[in-house]
């Protein structure tokens, strides 16, 4: 047992190298922490800490971020990094978890579980959003329009493209609706900034903004499993996020029995600013359901 976060990698069958942090007792309850756009896995780095005593903790990087390997041939659709989470944790042989969803890591740990709903113990949605209130169409409108064209129609391409490679994109989700965005650490964004600059990543990052509107069509089902499973939720959310706001927090009440919502004064990664919070909800929500 390591209380302090291990690193590895794991070849999954669809080619695909996962890179992923690990720490705890994987005797305890686990939890498999599933980032979002435009970072990876150091969003987790001091949660990671904070529940290695409670519990074992998993947080991979998803293909197309961090330092996860992925094949020139993949084809970046919430589809196949969900098959690539099924993969993994097939993989390193987790049987049962809770999920910590966040941003993409929503749908893709969302749709896994509806591939494998016994295997769900537990959802902590941290700005993870399965509910049509919870799109902010200040930020979705442009997104939203070009769903409804073709997928290679050349004027959004070149905006969406333009919105990924300008850097105060990132900068303002470590910004924007914070509490005190001048002590965050600057970290997590210049390593964020550093790998969406990577050759290929633009086409990547567009083709999944594409992409996120068969999230939107699998809202229904999310929401069913909600109701039939019984699944606990604690929604921890950042109420100033302009990405997800904090009317999809909400909407998980109706169809959710067990569950706790907490909004905190801080943007999109309100991990930067609450962590401990955060952390000393997670522990007080799930140790009594988990253990």
């Amino acid at each position: 047992m390591s209380l302090v976060p291990t690193t590895s990698t794991v070849k999954v069958s669809n080619g695909v190298n996962v890179w992923y942090r690990e720490a705890g007792d994987r005797a305890k309850p686990t939890f498999l922490l599933l980032h979002g756009f435009p970072t990876s896995s150091i969003m987790y780095r001091n949660l990671i800490t904070i529940l290695a005593p409670h519990f074992h903790v998993i947080a991979p990087d998803l293909p197309g971020y961090g330092f996860t390997e992925v094949p020139d041939k993949f084809e970046y659709t919430f589809a196949n990094l969900t098959d690539t989470i099924e993969l993994f944790v097939d993989a390193i042989k987790l049987t049962k978890f809770a999920i910590y969803i966040f941003d993409y890591g929503a749908p893709v740990g969302l749709r896994l579980a509806l591939k494998r709903p016994h295997q769900i113990t537990g959802i902590v949605t941290q700005n993870g959003n399965a509910y049509d209130e919870g799109l902010d169409h200040k930020f979705w409108g442009i997104i939203e329009e070009y769903w409804k064209t073709d997928a290679n129609n050349t004027k959004y391409i070149q905006g969406l493209s333009q919105f990924v490679e300008d850097p105060k994109n990132i900068k303002d989700q470590y910004s924007v609706g914070f509490t005190n965005p001048t002590s965050v650490d600057p970290t997590p964004y210049y390593l964020d900034k550093a790998l969406i600059e990577r050759p290929g990543q633009t086409k990547i990052q567009v083709a999944l903004f594409y992409d996120y509107q068969n999230n939107v069509k699998l809202y229904p089902q999310f929401q069913e499993y909600f109701r039939k499973s019984n699944v606990p939720v604690l929604a921890t959310w950042g109420k100033n996020d302009y990405i997800f706001a904090h009317p999809g927090a909400e909407a998980y009440k109706r169809d959710v029995k067990n569950i706790k919502v907490k909004y905190y004064e801080t943007g999109h990664f309100a991990l930067e600013e609450f962590v401990n919070e955060i952390g000393a909800d997670i522990i007080d929500f799930f140790g009594p359901i988990l253990h």
